[in-house]
């Protein structure tokens, strides 16, 4: 299942969109706020890296697979 949010509203949360959940399920919760534990700078630093990625790749530049990257970083020690 994906992710699911919610917004506060009088104290308690309530969910942006329906669920198919079944009536009185429990559901862990997390705050995302700090679950990076990046600052405003980090995080931004961050998404300005993913847009630059994403713009090279969409430029045409070359992919790997994530077996590729793990095998060439294993090869390395």
């Amino acid at each position: 299942m994906a992710a699911l949010k919610a917004h506060v509203k009088n104290g308690r949360l309530v969910l942006d969109e329906p669920t198919d959940l079944s009536e009185g399920s429990v559901v862990p919760l997390e705050i995302a706020d700090h679950w990076d534990e990046l600052d405003d700078t980090e995080r931004a630093a961050v998404r300005e890296e993913i847009a630059a990625s994403i713009a090279e790749r969409r430029a045409g530049a070359p992919t790997y697979s994530a077996a590729d990257v793990l095998a060439e970083l294993g090869a390395r020690r």
